[in-house]
């Protein structure tokens, strides 16, 4: 894991993040897994991509500012 630069910044200038489902503010690691098939990654076997994500800790939420860019591009909500 990368560390984090580090920032002299108050936390009572900063927002915090809330579940956009249940507005819990804490959040856990999680993954989202894509599969790449083999014809496009020119490999043996079907590729699994895994993507870092954010997830409530409380409910399961992944919320939408969390996604990758191109998974929102895509409108798909099956982080929901």
């Amino acid at each position: 894991m990368q560390q984090q630069p580090k920032m002299n910044i108050s936390l009572e200038k900063t927002t915090p993040f809330v579940c956009e489902q249940c507005e819990n503010q804490v959040f856990i690691e999680g993954a989202l897994l894509r599969k790449a098939s083999k014809f496009l990654t020119g490999t043996s076997q079907d590729a699994i991509i895994p993507i870092p994500v954010f997830t409530c800790s409380k409910c399961g939420h992944v919320n939408e500012e969390f996604m990758p860019e191109q998974l929102r591009k895509l409108g798909e909500k099956s982080w929901n």
